[in-house]
């Protein structure tokens, strides 16, 4: 089995020490380099091309939002794990919307670290639980005091399967293969789905599967 090849980024020594020795206990984990700030991040992802980078989100010189961006504009391949103190919606877009694959808090990285890297390099998403319940229980409150109908309603069982796909962080072609339809068909139904959900990004799109608990 190939090994998972780990990016760490944190700005404390001891969080990077207590990360690599979680990491590395795993079979098929391999740290292969440690940053202490977001440019020293992206400088080593640009040299060492890693499958998973573990970015803290709060780091000096550049913070760990802008480094996803900047790694994901570069490294498409490599998946981002967002490790951060903050639980609120507007944290989880902001890192959804620079390319992280995964949002983790940092007083659940030890239970769920394991998970979020193993999940973002076969390209699928991955959240903190108590973010998941955080995202649909505003959701639900929210529709409740707005009185609005669930749109998720709208969808045809298709676009159901479709959105799933997509907010796991699937491509059109991947889904077009699971679903044995074209890739047109699959843009048709994508396109169907953001009308009638009023989405205007990938990033809202996976926020709104989290909140529906259609992702976790």
């Amino acid at each position: 089995m190939k090994s998972i090849r780990i990016l760490l980024a944190d700005d404390h020594t001891v969080v990077r020490k207590g990360l690599r020795l979680l990491l590395e206990n795993q079979p098929g984990f391999t740290v292969i380099a440690d940053a202490a700030d977001g440019m020293e991040a992206v400088a080593l992802a640009e040299a060492h091309r890693p499958d998973v980078i573990v970015m803290d989100v709060a780091m000096p010189i550049l913070n760990g939002i802008e480094a996803t961006r900047q790694v994901v504009a570069k490294l498409p391949q490599t998946a981002i794990v967002i490790l951060s103190m903050h639980s609120d919606e507007g944290y989880v877009l902001k890192a959804l919307k620079a390319g992280a694959r995964a949002y983790l808090l940092k007083d659940s990285a030890e239970h769920d670290l394991i998970n979020a890297v193993k999940a973002v390099s076969e390209g699928k998403a991955f959240f903190s639980p108590a973010i998941s319940k955080m995202l649909v229980e505003d959701y639900v409150r929210q529709m409740r005091e707005q009185n609005i109908e669930d749109s998720y309603e709208l969808l045809t069982t298709r676009e159901r399967q479709v959105l799933q796909l997509l907010a796991e962080g699937r491509s059109n072609k991947e889904a077009a293969n699971l679903l044995e339809l074209s890739l047109y068909t699959i843009e048709t139904h994508r396109n169907n789905i953001f009308h009638k959900l009023n989405l205007h990004t990938g990033a809202e799109l996976i926020l709104y599967a989290i909140r529906k608990g259609i992702v976790s």
